[in-house]
């Protein structure tokens, strides 16, 4: 099964990921992490220049194919490889994020973000992604208490950047019937026993 994680910086993707890995080790599944950008040796040389604070001046539409081109061979050197063997992939964003961030956050036309979508991955879709939805002002709240924490490129856009990102994520989880919508407010434990509930019912099917 492939499984994805969306949301806005702050939103507490990464702890949920290791505790569904922890989980379906525990039911004797085969599981890989994988991040983006990054996750192989060029899609991490990627990452560097993507993050870079001092990349400042790069336009949208240069973020949207070096995220494209970062996730293009992630998918083509390590997540098909690790589905035709029957592995679970686990990864920490995926296209959603471009149509997201690049997309409604930066304002580039859907049309022309979904061709590029086309060529970086094809038909491999996630089974599932799940959303963990948090308000802005709490990521921002958030990110405040990671002030010792050097933020990216990316994590320093503003708070209206951020609102029309959210607004992007929930668009595609109206459309998108894989999108499963977590409120992220929760505890922690409350959202885990949610994603473990939604794969059970995937199972089943």
């Amino acid at each position: 099964m492939f499984i994805t994680f969306e949301g806005i910086d702050f939103s507490g993707k990464s702890t949920q990921i290791e505790l569904l890995k922890d989980y379906l080790v525990e039911h004797n599944k085969k599981v890989e992490i994988l991040r983006e950008p990054g996750g192989t040796e060029i899609s991490e040389k990627v990452r560097r220049i993507l993050l870079d604070n001092k990349n400042e001046k790069m336009f949208a539409e240069a973020e949207l194919l070096l995220f494209s081109a970062s996730r293009a061979q992630l998918l083509r050197e390590k997540i098909r490889p690790y589905l035709q063997k029957g592995i679970y992939v686990i990864s920490d964003r995926f296209h959603d994020s471009s149509t997201a961030y690049q997309g409604y956050g930066r304002g580039i036309p859907l049309d022309a973000v979904m061709k590029v979508h086309q060529i970086a991955i094809g038909d491999t879709i996630p089974d599932v992604t799940f959303f963990i939805d948090i308000p802005v002002g709490i990521a921002n709240e958030r990110k405040k208490k990671k002030s010792k924490v050097k933020l990216d490129r990316i994590e320093l856009a503003d708070i209206e950047f951020y609102n029309r990102v959210r607004s992007g994520y929930l668009e595609i989880a109206r459309q998108e019937e894989r999108f499963k919508v977590i409120d992220g407010t929760q505890t922690i434990e409350t959202i885990q026993n949610q994603i473990i509930s939604e794969l059970e019912i995937i199972d089943r099917r």
